[in-house]
């Protein structure tokens, strides 16, 4: 079985990548699925969304749990039947899942040029340290988008706007971190965000801080 990476950000944080390399029937095996579950991927016309599926579950067995304790609430974010904080992505080939004993978000993504014709869509105070360029800056643009995408992850409120709402604080490529803030209600909420660049896709957490 393709466990990527698992690594643990701090000491009661673990992070687990999952390489989707198997077929269905191979990810499938060792699994015991809810009845909800086995609807759920019944459901999924997509083969790759199969793929991912099944991959998460894979992951969660990893971590010492199992389909049954995960659960989604009403908007859709996932939980743990004990407590532990969770957070799960998957982007083409990767499927990751995160696991904490605070509330953390979790995004990947492929690294893709595409991303800088819509850079002007999510990003505002960013572009004023982006190049002029934005062709130039795909892989801080994906890093910007997964940070914005795992903040929303956190908040999980309708009406935030990536754009309006959230902004990431400058930063280096090679630096590994930054900061994140949403601007929504009367006091601004402050994330520390982390991130790696795994081959062609990044992978961006973040935790809420005081």
């Amino acid at each position: 079985m393709s466990l990527y990476l698992h690594v643990h950000p701090n000491s009661h944080t673990q992070l687990l990548v999952w390489s989707i390399d198997e077929s269905i029937a191979e990810l499938h095996g060792n699994l015991v699925l809810t009845e909800q579950s086995q609807r759920r991927i019944q459901s999924m016309k997509s083969v790759l969304h199969q793929r991912a599926f099944l991959s998460v579950r894979q992951l969660l067995l990893r971590l010492g749990y199992t389909d049954a304790d995960l659960y989604y609430d009403a908007s859709g974010k996932p939980h743990l039947t004990d407590g532990k904080f969770i957070s799960i992505s998957h982007s083409h080939q990767l499927a990751v899942v995160i696991v904490s004993n605070q509330s953390v978000g979790v995004d990947v993504e492929l690294v893709r040029e595409k991303v800088a014709k819509i850079g002007s869509k999510f990003c505002a105070t960013e572009l004023h340290y982006l190049a002029p360029d934005l062709t130039t800056e795909i892989q801080r643009l994906t890093v910007i988008w997964g940070a914005k995408e795992a903040v929303f992850k956190i908040v999980n409120q309708e009406g935030i706007s990536f754009k309006d709402h959230i902004f990431v604080a400058p930063f280096k490529l090679n630096s590994a971190h930054t900061s994140a803030t949403l601007a929504l209600g009367l006091l601004p909420r402050n994330f520390a965000v982390q991130y790696q660049l795994l081959a062609d896709y990044a992978l961006v957490y973040t935790f809420e801080t005081t």
